[in-house]
């Protein structure tokens, strides 16, 4: 045998002498008892999280952001839902922006529609007022709704209830979308 060929097949020896060697300690060894960190994470019951700007012909610069999430225990009431979401909308210097606890979160497939409460805003009435915003995950062209569609603005729409939005009309502006939905998958 050549020298090169008689130490791959040395190493290779020594190789499985050392795998059968720690296999057979592994097997002597009192198994230790699982812990609930050991334990697989159960999956969340519904999630919506990311960030885009809209697109807008006239440079309207309208950014939407969220974190809002359902807990596995919690799969059956959505309005258990947690977490935040922001808002702006800026032209020309002029606009508003938003923060919103997160108060239901409803999802089916690659569509969310989340809730909240206005909790901070520089927006005159904003505050302590529901809003409802509505995303379609679909890759690069994800879009977006919002209970003020028909009204012009969130301090216009009077007592809208938990998990209330519109269709996702608008479009992200090309390379911001980055939402992700996790579905929802109640017990019928």
């Amino acid at each position: 045998m050549k020298r090169r060929t008689k130490i791959v097949v040395l190493g290779s020896a020594l190789l499985l002498t050392a795998g059968a060697a720690s296999a057979a300690t592994a097997s002597d060894a009192p198994r230790e008892r699982a812990t609930a960190s050991d334990a697989p994470r159960q999956r969340e019951a519904a999630a919506l999280t990311g960030t885009a700007k809209l697109y807008r012909s006239a440079g309207d610069d309208i950014t939407f952001s969220f974190d809002a999430h359902l807990a596995a225990k919690d799969k059956a009431d959505p309005s258990k839902a947690t977490g935040t979401f922001e808002f702006s909308h800026y032209l020309n210097g002029e606009g508003a922006r938003a923060e919103v606890k997160v108060d239901c979160l409803l999802t089916g497939g690659k569509v969310a529609v989340v809730s909240g409460v206005v909790t901070d805003s520089d927006l005159p009435g904003a505050k302590g007022k529901r809003v409802g915003v509505t995303v379609h995950d679909i890759g690069r062209h994800d879009r977006l709704g919002y209970s003020w569609a028909s009204t012009g603005s969130p301090v216009d729409t009077k007592e809208l209830p938990k998990c209330v939005s519109s269709a996702p009309f608008e479009k992200v502006a090309k390379g911001t979308g980055d939402f992700t939905v996790v579905p929802w998958q109640p017990e019928l």
